[in-house]
């Protein structure tokens, strides 16, 4: 009776919480606009308004023009100043039916860009969210050279700053701390949310890593070679190239060989690491020229998927996933091109 009795009292206070939110939502707007007063460290708030939901509001910074907010909120801007030469810019949107859980954000390319959103992703679920620019502006790597405290911004401060200050501005606004904080990165993010478990595991109760991009010089070369493995930078001509629509068959050949891998035919190889795909099931046979392979594309995706080795035999990086070239992304690799990002090797990262 008792841990009921408790439990019935954790469900109330939160109802009545979400109760007087919505109750007191014309209260909202001055309690808002009271954040720019709060002081925290190294850090100034810049705007502090209501947002009453769905509408555009316009952005700041080079990445985008405006964003969607579907929810009304408190929508904060502010800015840490992480040492004398370096500074992130964030925002924090506070939803006017919180369900006390806080949402930290990633970055995805260079990482420059505040992921708007999974922001509005995040309050849609009534989380309280913040993102920021990793300190930095747009998805360039030219702001790295010679500023190092931006790229330690970058490489692991910034996600850790806009936890810490987010979690301060929520519970300046809400007058309730969180009792869950969580966080959602893919891409760059997904190495930032790598980064956080392993320097400020405090920071959040969950972390969403996806995709993580980490050993990010590797990383490019092995991009890199990808494309060289089927011709590129000018695959003309080149017999080992593998048009776009070839892709769908071998993409329907990795299913077929691996799907069941884990006893359930259901369209997900569950274990890519599971999966030995044998590319030869589509070599083209006597008097075929459409649906198949030739034995020199077979040979290129023998080299791509496998690991990338260097000269001297040390890993470099794992394989490309079985299964990872049904994505759309996938011709980022392979349409005949090198794939890189702006700035990054005039800038050596």
């Amino acid at each position: 009776m008792l841990v009921l009795g408790l439990y019935t009292s954790l469900v109330l206070v939160s109802l009545v919480r979400q109760v007087v939110s919505a109750e007191n939502h014309d209260t909202r707007a001055s309690s808002c606009a009271e954040l720019v007063q709060l002081r925290l460290e190294n850090t100034t708030i810049l705007s502090a308004s209501h947002v009453s939901g769905p509408v555009n509001v316009s952005t700041p910074g080079s990445c985008q023009s405006q964003a969607l907010v579907s929810s009304s909120l408190c929508r904060v801007q502010f800015v840490i100043n992480t040492t004398s030469t370096s500074a992130v810019h964030a925002e924090a949107w506070l939803p006017d039916t919180w369900f006390g859980r806080f949402l930290g954000l990633g970055n995805g390319g260079l990482g420059g860009c505040v992921d708007y959103v999974n922001l509005d992703y995040g309050t849609s679920l009534h989380f309280a969210a913040v993102g920021s620019d990793n300190g930095h502006d747009g998805n360039s790597g030219s702001v790295f050279l010679d500023h190092p405290e931006v790229l330690n911004d970058f490489a692991f401060r910034a996600i850790h700053v806009e936890a810490v200050i987010g979690k301060q501005i929520v519970e300046a606004y809400y007058g309730l701390p969180h009792h869950k904080s969580y966080y959602l990165g893919c891409s760059l993010g997904g190495r930032q949310g790598t980064q956080e478990a392993l320097k400020f595991p405090e920071d959040f109760d969950g972390i969403v890593a996806g995709s993580p991009a980490t050993n990010f010089n590797n990383l490019q070369g092995w991009s890199a070679i990808l494309g060289r493995f089927v011709g590129a930078p000018d695959p003309t001509g080149n017999p080992r190239f593998i048009p776009a629509d070839l892709w769908n068959t071998i993409a329907a050949e990795v299913l077929k060989q691996c799907d069941e891998l884990d006893g359930v035919e259901d369209g997900i190889i569950t274990e890519p690491d599971d999966c030995q795909f044998r590319p030869e099931a589509i070599v083209c046979t006597a008097g075929q020229t459409t649906g198949c392979l030739t034995s020199a594309q077979i040979d290129a995706l023998h080299e791509i998927y496998q690991p990338l080795f260097g000269t001297s035999g040390d890993l470099l990086y794992s394989r490309y996933d079985p299964g990872a070239e049904a994505d759309g992304d996938a011709q980022a690799f392979f349409s005949g091109s090198i794939l890189s990002f702006p700035n990054v090797r005039e800038n050596n990262l």
